[in-house]
């Protein structure tokens, strides 16, 4: 069984993850290129080639695990962590530990066989939305769980392998990430002294400067943050205030879906199809309600974060935990902004 085991200097947990264990021989310091695998498991008509799914959004009179999906949500076949047993909160010595409970799942973006989710119409982007918001709200029923983490890994440098199809992966965790900590703790101590949303200041600062913002879109801003970690590294943010991502409604989730496809279409543009990594920070579950949770509702703000893949993290960023961005953020923000997406946004 996998573990997680938390540092006792930082407060970082550590999967251990047993069951994806690797001898020296198995670790590749080369170029790791894209490996199809056929049939595609991910493709409508092989649906026996995956788990049974979990969830779905169907065709009217269509059966589970058969064709006739929009979206699909299976368990991955190699978890990180797994969603049968107890925590098990234990201590060796200075050390804490726990069983590694989770929920693992892969939503599988659409049942044609393509890579690039930027091409994929709104109303399909819309329903990956829906996706991750049910399964978020289904696994809060779940009281071992304290957060949910929904990324997406696009190519080999990302962290995608073996299947050119468009998915994105979950992972319930039974403790609060630590770089969500530094979010929550940053968030509250703004709150406290000037009694706002930090990222709704944020928001309304780069509209009114303008240097950073991408585009806004019906309710939704993407901007390129004033500290970007990376070159080209784009949020997107509701302008309503919002810090539960499971609150968003329906009209909403189209808007969402369409500056989605935007900033991504005009990243596949500009620097032509790059990895990128996509991460959706949403609160973490409030049990109990009061306490340090009390204030979440009013100082959080979820947000997409978007990070493409065009440098390398080394020695200097792992030993001080600054970064080196080669690209200012008003400079990424307005070759976005100036972007040509024309040919490929008819695709949707």
């Amino acid at each position: 069984m996998p573990e997680l085991r938390k540092d006792p200097v930082v407060g970082r947990w550590v999967i251990i993850a047993t069951e994806r264990a690797k001898r020296p021989n198995d670790f590749s310091a080369g170029k790791e290129d894209m490996v199809e695998i056929k049939p595609c498991p991910f493709c409508e008509g092989n649906e026996s080639l995956t788990p049974p799914e979990i969830y779905a959004i169907r065709r009217w009179g269509t059966q589970p695990n058969k064709p006739g999906w929009n979206v699909r949500v299976v368990p991955n076949i190699a978890p990180v962590l797994r969603i049968e047993g107890n925590l098990d909160k234990r201590a060796h010595g200075i050390y804490d530990m726990l069983n590694g409970i989770g929920a693992h799942e892969v939503i599988i973006e659409t049942p044609t066989h393509t890579g690039c989710t930027s091409m994929l119409p709104p109303d399909q982007i819309a329903n990956i939305l829906r996706a991750y918001k049910e399964r978020i709200l289904d696994l809060e029923k779940d009281k071992r769980f304290k957060y949910v983490l929904v990324f997406k890994n696009h190519k080999p440098a990302a962290g995608s392998t073996k299947i050119r199809h468009c998915r994105s992966q979950l992972i319930a965790l039974p403790a609060c990430p630590k770089s969500v900590k530094g979010e929550l703790e940053g968030a509250k101590k703004y709150f406290e002294y000037k009694e706002r949303c930090v990222f709704c200041d944020i928001i309304t600062q780069e509209l009114e400067d303008k240097k950073r913002l991408v585009l806004e879109i019906d309710g939704f801003v993407a901007i390129t943050p004033f500290a970007s970690r990376f070159p080209f590294e784009t949020w997107i943010l509701p302008k309503e205030h919002s810090a539960d991502f499971t609150n968003i409604k329906d009209g909403d989730m189209i808007n969402l879906a369409k500056i989605l496809k935007e900033v991504l279409s005009r990243i596949n543009r500009l620097l032509k199809d790059p990895a990128y990594n996509y991460m959706l920070h949403i609160a973490p579950y409030r049990r109990p309600k009061g306490g340090y949770w009390s204030t979440i509702s009013h100082d959080y703000h979820w947000h997409i974060e978007i990070i493409p893949r065009l440098t390398k993290v080394a020695g200097f960023e792992w030993g001080t935990g600054f970064y080196i961005n080669p690209t200012p953020p008003e400079v990424a923000a307005e070759f976005l902004r100036g972007s040509d997406v024309s040919q490929e946004v008819k695709h949707g």
